[in-house]
């Protein structure tokens, strides 16, 4: 059950190939791998509190906006929705916080998150069925014992559970949920999995792209979402996080989605809350108690997990910390406000377009990370026509975390489970959407 459809035939269902996976489950910290789930439902409350904090949103991306078109979009749709006021009352987060284990100088391994997803969090549906893999595969190199040692993992049905929560709240048996899917959907049987849970539990499904929301798409006097005549109680996001899917019309239907009463997965400031340079300003001191005032618990078990976040704003600080970077780029990774893999920049890269944008503005839409170093250890990384061989492999820990807020209430907030993805470390960035990570399971040390 652990597929995927090919790249060269992208939209078939009957030629599929195994999703790239690990031949053995690989070792994690039980300390940090305890530590990342029980500050997940801290992040979920961080998440949704951001996401209803219109003043700290429109300060901080305020230098981002001016210079990076996609999130400025974003942000225009986000104004225009709250000038109009919301009409939505349920709202449902699902997000994945992911990590690397940093071995730094002492040499003990310490939990250092690498950001937040809060939009089309992906691989919920596929894990849940990858630990049965490597429990077989320990069993018949009779390693039963190991085998038993493997946590049970089911994500897809803590987001389903979500799901149908906020499907629940929003108050009509007929209306359906509706998943906003991509044209090419090589991914689409990590989707089927939390699809499969909601009609389980009696929920419609139905499956759309931004094109179909163009053209069947309306709202009622009431602003409830209608597609080819069906309510749509919840629109849960697969699509919608790169600036090359939006044209025109795309951006005409995810403002339309944007204003209906649906409960959106994620709503479009909770999209915002997740852009790399939030992740940068909460790692200033002072920002997580003026966000989360009464809750020093909670900011201590957040802040325990950020790693060196700096900003590139002009002025000195900006000045100083992209020198800094530009002399040493190995000590840092060069982050723009984008999700899916594939986007930072390492070593000479990060130099290069440091160097060349180190005096304009457009400086401001990056962020600089200190860089993670992960002790590797060796597995085999099974994928489609690879040579079979032994790999250095470093691996990235993520935690799905779900909410559900009506109103002003959380009614639901809890970590729905985990992913573990490894590459090889040759590999600097890239998930295994991207093609560059494979599946895993963590076998607790």
């Amino acid at each position: 059950g652990v597929l995927m459809r090919t790249g060269e035939q992208p939209h078939a269902s009957d030629v599929v190939n195994y999703a790239p996976f690990t031949l053995l489950p690989s070792a994690v910290p039980q300390a940090l791998f305890e530590q990342a789930y029980a500050v997940q439902q801290d992040f979920n409350l961080l998440v949704d509190t951001i996401s209803q904090n219109k003043e700290f949103l429109e300060k901080t991306l305020a230098s981002t906006i001016k210079v990076d078109d996609f999130t400025a979009r974003l942000f225009r749709i986000y104004m225009q929705v709250l000038e109009e006021g919301l009409a939505q009352t349920v709202f449902l987060g699902i997000n994945r916080s992911d990590y690397m284990f940093d071995c730094g100088l002492g040499g003990t391994a310490a939990l250092r998150q690498i950001e937040i997803n809060t939009i089309a969090a992906s691989f919920g549906g596929l894990t849940s069925r990858t630990a049965d893999v490597h429990r077989l595969v320990l069993k018949v190199l009779g390693k039963t014992e190991e085998a038993s040692r493997l946590l049970p993992n089911n994500p897809a049905k803590g987001l389903a559970l979500g799901i149908a929560k906020a499907w629940e709240l929003y108050g009509s048996q007929r209306a359906v949920v509706m998943f906003l899917v991509e044209d090419v959907q090589r991914n689409i049987f990590d989707q089927r999995c939390v699809e499969n849970e909601l009609w389980n539990r009696n929920i419609r499904v139905v499956r759309k792209r931004f094109r179909d929301v163009f053209e069947q798409g309306s709202l009622d006097a009431s602003r409830r979402l209608y597609m080819d005549g069906q309510e749509v109680a919840v629109v849960y996001y697969r699509e919608g996080y790169v600036p090359q899917v939006y044209d025109e019309q795309n951006w005409e239907a995810r403002l339309l989605l944007e204003r209906s009463r649906a409960v959106k997965c994620p709503d479009i400031a909770t999209q915002l809350a997740g852009t790399k340079k939030v992740q940068q300003e909460l790692s200033r001191p002072g920002t997580l108690e003026k966000l989360l005032p009464g809750h020093p618990e909670a900011i201590a078990r957040i802040r325990a997990t950020f790693a060196g976040l700096y900003s590139l704003d002009e002025g000195e600080e900006g000045d100083r910390i992209a020198a800094t970077a530009i002399a040493d780029p190995d000590r840092f990774v060069l982050k723009p406000q984008r999700e899916g893999g594939g986007n930072n920049l390492y070593g000479e890269e990060l130099r290069e377009v440091l160097e060349k944008i180190k005096d304009s503005p457009e400086r401001t839409s990056y962020i600089l990370m200190d860089k993670i170093k992960p002790q590797p250890a060796l597995n085999y990384l099974l994928r489609a026509h690879s040579p079979l061989q032994v790999s250095e492999c470093i691996s990235e820990l993520g935690i799905f975390g779900v909410y559900v807020r009506q109103g002003q209430e959380l009614v639901l907030n809890r970590a729905a489970g985990h992913l573990l993805r490894t590459k090889a470390i040759e590999h600097a960035d890239g998930g295994v959407a991207a093609g560059v990570a494979v599946l895993d399971t963590p076998y607790l040390v």
